[in-house]
């Protein structure tokens, strides 16, 4: 079995077509082709399902892939545990990071520079729900998450903060000169939301059932820079998680209140596959985030009013 072509199977599974699958993996499309039929011989079953294109992968294939993904992702970690020793790491950290939680991820790159100045983090706004997945099928080395609602299997985390609920408003509007706000109220104001697909706004759901009110949003987005551009000039309200609210506060057509009874806190930090032997990606990831250093960097982040 050639590691080749197993990346050839995974890239094919992840893009869905045979021409990009060549491109990415930097081969003809022919080549890619006689890979996988190479596999498929070995493997002695059809893992994939083409009609002149890509149509799918078959139900062994689909019961291959994990295994293929974690091979990849193996031999990857064996070649970087064999490099030179005390050689930086170098090549691409995949994180994979919830919107909320974006103000968190600027303090990783100048933290994990210090011990690897050659390796380069990317950071990509996902869902929770894709975190998860993109984990598991090792897309990612790690993500930014909440801990403990909806939490992930199979990982260990890190919590960087407790995440809390800010009512952002027009500062000219019906709540001007208020100094915090009820649930019940903002409720019935006019808001605007994230979509419920954000885990964030699944969180202020059940917050709601919990106090026995329900929101009905003019509007929703799956962007926090929408959010505020719909209460700045739209004349909507909405609710924000701390650190978003902080930039927020920052602009004098906003106002920013509390609630006069917080909701219970969301832990929001970092989660990595527990695996062992623990990749090197991983234990770069989690000394960075465990650091004096990252801890100073974040420490507006952690909110206690």
């Amino acid at each position: 079995m050639q590691i080749r072509h197993l990346q050839y199977f995974v890239t094919l599974a992840r893009v869905g077509h045979f021409r990009r699958a060549a491109e990415s993996c930097g081969v003809s499309q022919p080549t890619l082709s006689a890979g996988l039929n190479s596999l498929e011989t070995l493997l002695g079953v059809e893992l994939v399902r083409r009609d002149r294109r890509f149509v799918g992968l078959t139900a062994e294939g689909e019961a291959a892939l994990p295994w293929a993904q974690q091979m990849l992702h193996d031999c990857d970690g064996m070649l970087r545990a064999a490099g030179r020793p005390g050689i930086g790491l170098s090549g691409r950290l995949r994180l994979g990071v919830i919107p909320a939680a974006m103000p968190a991820a600027g303090a990783i790159p100048p933290v994990l520079a210090i011990d690897h100045p050659d390796l380069q983090p990317v950071i990509l706004s996902m869902t929770s729900r894709e975190i998860e997945r993109a984990l598991h099928a090792h897309d990612i080395d790690g993500g930014i998450t909440y801990l403990e609602s909806e939490p992930l299997s199979g990982v260990i985390s890190w919590t960087f903060y407790e995440e809390r609920y800010r009512f952002a408003t027009p500062a000219d509007g019906e709540f001007a000169g208020r100094s915090s706000i009820s649930w019940a109220e903002a409720a019935s104001a006019p808001l605007c939301l994230l979509t419920r697909d954000m885990q964030n706004r699944r969180i202020l759901d059940a917050q709601m059932t919990r106090v026995g009110v329900e929101m009905r949003p003019r509007a929703t987005t799956n962007s926090y820079t929408a959010l505020l551009s719909m209460v700045r000039m739209g004349g909507l309200s909405s609710i924000l998680p701390h650190p978003q609210a902080r930039t927020a506060e920052r602009d004098p057509s906003i106002l920013v209140l509390p609630f006069d009874d917080p909701s219970p806190p969301q832990a929001v930090g970092l989660v990595v596959l527990d695996r062992h032997p623990m990749s090197a990606l991983t234990r770069a990831i989690l000394s960075c985030v465990r650091s004096a250093e990252f801890r100073r960097r974040i420490e507006p982040l952690r909110d206690t009013r």
